[in-house]
């Protein structure tokens, strides 16, 4: 790893290490979407789940599409930076909410606006 990647702040065993929660992560709600998905099909929309179902689909989704985009940014050395900042977003930050895009103190100033 050298000092021109976006995550140096990050070591190696960190990066690994979200790096296989990304994935399991992924892999899970995959999972979940498919068994939602297959749920769907099955419904016959005459009780009031079919709404619920819906709604757990679309975050279900939203949740793949988030965690594919983080694996993404892993990939291409820009995960780990603040989207508004460019700085570091710390390790420990990342481990508790993996999809962080932004650092404590950008966070804070959105939250106050």
């Amino acid at each position: 790893m050298t000092e021109s990647h976006a995550s140096s702040h990050l070591s190696n065993v960190q990066l690994q290490s979200l790096r296989q929660d990304l994935r399991e992560q992924l892999e899970q709600r995959s999972r979940q979407l498919d068994d939602l998905r297959a749920q769907e099909q099955d419904s016959s929309g005459a009780d009031g789940t079919w709404q619920e179902l819906v709604v757990s689909i679309t975050a279900a989704e939203r949740a793949v599409a988030e965690l594919s985009q983080a694996c993404d940014r892993l990939a291409g050395d820009t995960y780990g930076r603040c989207a508004h900042c460019q700085g570091p977003i710390p390790f420990e930050r990342l481990k508790i909410r993996p999809l962080a895009r932004t650092c404590i103190d950008c966070q804070r100033r959105h939250e106050a606006a």
